[in-house]
């Protein structure tokens, strides 16, 4: 460290601060609120599956507030409310479903005058375009939209009238 010598007489002393315990305290605190905290748990979501192994056993939604939602390639999704062929299915990316999952949401309540049994479903299909991230992305969608039936997840059951309209537009 440098110092600045002055030759005159009545020379002060500068007083002099010493730090190295202040910044060990800080050091300590630091180390110790590191190692306390907790980090971020991992949330799990629920969804459920159908059961193959019991061809008796089906997962039975209301068609009128069943939306069903296919996962495609080139990050593409396909939707509709109802039954497969009875609803012409729209077209959207990862921008628009949320605004999509929110007005049939609306709808679904305004329909059946907010029972709280009789919320939206989702039918969540992933086709062999899909892929992972558009499947977390999709359930992100359904979280932040607070869906509060559990999301199925069918991807063993896609109908041939869903295969056609995404093979037609190119998103299978």
């Amino acid at each position: 460290m440098a110092e600045l010598n002055d030759s005159s007489r009545n020379r002060k002393s500068i007083p002099k601060v010493d730090l190295t315990a202040m910044v060990d305290l800080a050091f300590l605190l630091i180390t110790f609120f590191m190692l306390t905290t907790s980090l971020a748990k991992p949330v799990a979501m629920d969804i459920v599956k159908p059961d193959n192994s019991d061809p008796e056993a089906s997962l039975d939604f209301a068609a009128s507030r069943t939306m069903t939602i296919l996962l495609g390639k080139h990050n593409k999704i396909a939707w509709y409310m109802g039954e497969a062929g009875k609803t012409s299915p729209k077209i959207e990316g990862f921008r628009e479903i949320r605004h999509s999952i929110l007005n049939n949401k609306t709808n679904v309540a305004f329909a059946n005058a907010d029972h709280p049994k009789k919320t939206l479903s989702v039918i969540i299909k992933p086709t062999s375009g899909a892929n992972y991230k558009n499947f977390v992305d999709i359930m992100d969608e359904l979280a932040v939209t607070k869906i509060k039936t559990a999301p199925a997840i069918d991807d063993d059951h896609i109908t041939d009238i869903e295969k056609e309209f995404m093979r037609l537009n190119d998103i299978l």
